[in-house]
Parts: structure tokens; sequence; C-alpha cells
């Protein structure tokens, strides 16, 4: 329970005390400013509190924007300022200030009017972050007279509350396809949800059940099977977008609700590869191959995406004449859905997928998947390397550990970062390394020992890649090289050992080594830091794990090469996801900040 202390005289007719309880306030009424002092002391640390003029006039959604918002510690629209119990020090003092600064240096009944505005003042003059929530045409203000207060009313009145929010329930930038086609309807769904008291973590699961269902479909190989698959993938897709647009609405946010979003919609679109490459066996196609190579390039796109923004977030005199264009382009309706759907992001991957499975083969899917993914991955990475060479920016310590973390580098690498005190920049050293090693992967036969001698020259050129902080102006591209680099040697030695089980072990390994790569940079981006260093010591590090793969190939026969890719992927994936659920359960119950990331629409 929360609680609202309404300050000043009581108005009659007005709704405010109504609206308060609607969203979850108790409510209390102070007379003064030393009142409202007693009252929020006797109300307990755990909980939000909001201090609200007794003259406030606007929508209920205005409120609920200022007042409920779990994302941030203190927030507040004009008439009422709140804090949740991380900031109830601030508010206190705030309001100590405040009513000190009344007749005779004490409290007075003098400073209950606008005591809430104060407040907030006050919390802004001691330099402490106030969330004031963008209200556009939602009106919340405090009439001083009654010709103001009917003005007031009639504004009000004029917007219609429950319009605005169902309109600002979807994500300000999205794709084509989710635009369009989605989020007209699934808003709806989203209101549905929420007036049955359903949680976005409840949609979101049910969005992967629904994947699931569909790459079952789609592993039994028959026509009618596609088909469902399809139709169920753009179902799953419409709980996807549901889930986000329920938080919104309700602003039901959690850390541990974007996790589970995030990790869903990765968990749910592998699934489906592997569905249909399940399908593909059916009818004696064997695609394994392009379904691992189209995990592995989409999470190489990803992770892109993520070292891109990580290394710039928080750059200073982060300015590019690129930059300044694409800004232009984005000015011009058609440039902004071309440049949005030549990306392929999730909307238009998934209707791609899911239309190519009703009416094609697999294997046709996953070609067209890997060609048009291919293109995207070119122009974005073209383009976020254009920006960087034209970028004046200075790097900071955290974005520079951020890519660290991302970097993922073991402790057979780590003595080799001592050995560089100059030389090839980083990306060159990451680039080179990879590159040798997929090359003797690629072009040896299964059992070549020159794949060990490249793996440990890939160890070598790791550790010397990430000797110095990664401040270059293209230094974000070390993790993806790495990632490209794992992934895709495990793809190649797999697809050499040319054995029934092969691929679907390394589509295993990989998925489970991705996993943990996507939770290091959701604990990044939710503030939180990277995996404990035992976690990435215990599972090898990406330089560890890729010797291992190389050795197993080289000294085992193709079978028991199957056998070790798979004892591999379930050792990874016990010990990423018991520490990850661990972290991400305790950081829930713990009351970690609540966290919600539009993003990239990707």
């Amino acid at each position: 329970m929360s609680t609202a202390i309404l300050t000043g005289q009581p108005v009659p007719g007005s709704p405010l005390e109504g609206d308060l309880r609607s969203l979850g306030f108790d409510v209390r009424v102070a007379s003064d400013a030393a009142d409202t002092e007693t009252l929020l002391a006797a109300v307990p640390a755990g909980q939000r509190v909001a201090i609200v003029d007794t003259r406030f006039v606007g929508h209920v959604h205005a409120l609920r924007l200022g007042l409920t918002d779990p994302r941030f510690p203190a927030s507040a629209v004009p008439g009422a300022v709140t804090a949740q119990p991380e900031a109830r020090a601030d508010l206190t003092s705030a309001l100590r200030a405040t009513a000190g600064s009344g007749n005779g240096g004490g409290s007075s009944a003098v400073t209950v009017e606008a005591l809430a505005d104060h407040v907030a003042e006050a919390i802004e003059a001691e330099g402490r972050d106030l969330h004031r929530p963008d209200l556009g045409t939602l009106v919340a203000t405090v009439p001083s007279d009654p010709q103001t207060r009917n003005e007031a009313r009639q504004a009000v009145a004029a917007v219609d509350d429950e319009a605005v929010r169902l309109r600002t329930a979807v994500k300000s930038r999205d794709g084509f396809f989710t635009t369009y086609c989605i989020s007209p309807y699934s808003r709806y769904i989203a209101r549905w949800c929420a007036r049955r008291g359903l949680t976005p973590n409840q949609v979101t699961t049910a969005s992967l059940l629904v994947a699931l269902i569909a790459a079952g479909c789609a592993a039994t190989g028959t026509r009618g099977g596609f088909v469902a698959a399809g139709l169920l993938l753009l179902f799953s897709f419409v709980l996807d977008c549901t889930d986000g647009q329920l938080a919104r609405y309700s602003l039901q946010y959690s850390t541990l609700g974007a996790w589970l979003d995030a990790t869903f919609d990765r968990a749910k679109e592998y699934a489906y590869y592997a569905g249909l490459a399940l399908g593909a066996a059916q009818g004696g196609d064997d695609v394994w191959a392009l379904a691992l190579g189209a995990m592995v390039l989409q999470t190489c796109r990803h992770v892109v995406d993520f070292s891109f923004n990580e290394a710039n977030h928080d750059a200073t005199a982060n300015t590019s004449p690129t930059a300044a264009l694409s800004d232009k382009l984005d000015s011009v309706g058609w440039t902004v859905w071309l440049r949005r759907m030549i990306v392929l992001p999730i909307g238009e991957r998934w209707a791609l997928i899911a239309v190519l499975t009703a009416v094609t083969t697999p294997r046709i899917t996953l070609v067209v998947l890997l060609i048009g993914c291919g293109l995207a991955a070119c122009y974005t990475t073209a383009g976020r390397v254009l920006r960087s060479l034209t970028r004046r920016a200075t790097r900071t310590d955290r974005a520079a550990q951020a890519l660290a973390d991302l970097a993922d580098t073991g402790p057979l690498a780590s003595p080799f970062a001592a050995l560089n005190s100059g030389g090839l920049p980083a990306p060159v050293l990451a680039f080179a390394g990879g590159a040798v090693l997929a090359c003797v992967a690629g072009l040896t036969s299964y059992g070549s020992p020159w794949v060990v001698v490249a793996a440990v020259i890939y160890v070598v050129t790791s550790g010397l890649a990430v000797a110095r902080p990664l401040k270059g102006a293209l230094d974000w591209l070390v993790p993806p090289f790495f990632r490209a680099a794992e992934y895709g040697t495990i793809l190649l030695l797999a697809a050499k050992a040319d054995v029934n089980g092969a691929l679907p072990a390394a589509f295993g390994l990989v998925s489970a080594v991705a996993y943990h790569h996507y939770d290091t940079v959701y604990r990044i981006r939710g503030n939180a830091g990277a995996p404990p260093h035992w976690l990435v010591r215990a599972i090898g590090g990406h330089e560890g794990r890729t010797l291992v793969v190389a050795l197993a190939a080289a000294l085992l026969t193709d079978t028991d090469f199957t056998v070790a890719l798979t004892a591999l992927a379930v050792a990874v994936a016990l010990v990423v996801l018991v520490e990850s659920i661990r972290y991400w359960v305790t950081a829930h119950k713990r009351g970690a900040p609540a966290v919600h990331d539009e993003g990239e629409p990707a």
C-alpha cells in the first residue's frame, strides 16, 4: 500500500481523494506543514509516499504517471511529489527545509500552500534526481482561484484520458510491421489484460509458450504443421507486443520483467530455428547448419547493437556529420520507415519467417532469412563504422568497462594482455585472430591439428586485444569479432565432423553460450554490472571454450566429438542458468530499480 498526504484546505466537489484511492493510495489529510511532517514520519519506511496539493486539478493518468511509475525513486507533477523508499530521505529533508522557511523559521500554516511544489523544488535544489514525466495533452495544474479552476476542469473534460493512455502504451519508436499491423489492436488486448489483473510477466510467459508450441508444430515436418507454426509465431509476436504495452499502460515495470522479456525473445526465435531444422529432417533435408548459421548471425547482429550503444552511451563531445545526416533523414516520413524496415527488426523478421514457413520449406525460409539478415547486418554495421570514424567523442571509463565485460575474456587470454604495450589496434588484433581461426577451421579436414594451433593463436591475439582500455573509435567491434570467431568455429567444426547429431549439439552449445552473453548485456543495461568473475572463469571465457572445442575436434572421433559438444553445452547451460536465475530473482526480491528499455526495435 502507498500513502498520499493531502495538504491544504479541502476543495468541495474535488474528485482528487477518489482518484488517489483508485491508484492504490491510502489517503491522509494534513492541516499544515508540521502535520505533514508528522504523517510522513508515521508512514512505514518501505512504502511509497506522496504529498499532494488538495487544489490539484488534472487527469487521473497524469497522477498515475507522476506518482506510481516504479522506475524513478522520486518524481513530480504540478501539485504532487512522490518518493519511493530509496528516495524517502530526500523527501523528508526537502520537507523539513521547506517547512523551516516559513514565518519565524519554523513550521506554520502558511507553508502548507503549494507545499508539494515547494518540496519538489527543494529536492531539485539539493541536486537530487527528480523525474518529471512528459504529460503531453494531459492536464495537471494547481488553480489559484475559482475561475482558473473552472478553466482547468474544462481542459480536463476536453481530453480523453483513456485515449491518451492507450496511445502512449504503444512504443514510441517501432518497426513498420509492428506499428501498422500489430499495435492498432494489441493495445486493446493490453487493456483487456490490465482490467483482469494480468501482469506483463504472465503475458510474456504466454508468448514464450505459444512460440514453443509453434516450434513444435514446425518440427512435425507436415504442411499443416508449418501453416500452424507460422500462425502461432505471429500470435506469439502479438503477445510479445502486448506485454510491453501492458507494462506501459499500467506502469508495471520491473527488473525481472525486463529480463524475462528480453531473454524470452531470444529463446522464442532460436527455438523456432531448431523447430524448422527438426521439421526439415522429417522430410529428409538436413538444415541444421543453416539454423545454426541464422542464430550465429542474429546473435552477432545483436552484440554489434549492444557494443556500439554501450560505447557511445555516455560519450562526451559525441558529434558526427554522419549522425547528423541520419537524424535529417529521420525527419522525412518515408525514409524513416524504409530505414527501419531495411534492418529487419523483430516484427518484419518474424513476419517473414512466419509467411515463408507456411508457404515454402524450412530450407528456403532459413536461406532467405540468412540473406536478409546478412544484408541488414552489412547496412547497420557499415553505418556505425562510418559514424565512429567521423565522430569526435571521448569515451568514458564506464563505456570501456562495459566493452571489456562484453568481450568475455577468460583466464587463458588474460596473461597475454600484459604483453601489448602498443602496436596494432584492438579491433585489428581481434579480427586477425578470429579470421585465422575461421579460415583454418574451414579449409582443413576434420581432426586437423592445425585448428588447435590456430586456436592457440586466437587465445594470444584475444589477450593482446583487451590489453588496453577499449576507448578507441572502433573498439566496440572487439566483442562482435570475438562472438563471430567463437560461434563460427563451433559451427565449422561441427559441420566438418559430418556425423548425425554434431550440428544439433553445436546448436545447443552456442545457445548456452549466447544466453550467457545476452545475460551479460541485460545486467549492464540494468546498471547491475557484468556477471561475477568466477562465472567467466568457470566457463572458460570465449577463448577458453574455443580452444576446448578445437582440442576435442583434433583428439576425438566424430562421434565422440558430438558427445563432447553435448556435454559442454549441458555444463555451460547449467552453470549460467543457475547463476543467472539466482541473480535476477534475488534482484527482484530485494527491490532492484525497475527497468524499461525501449531500445532498438531489433
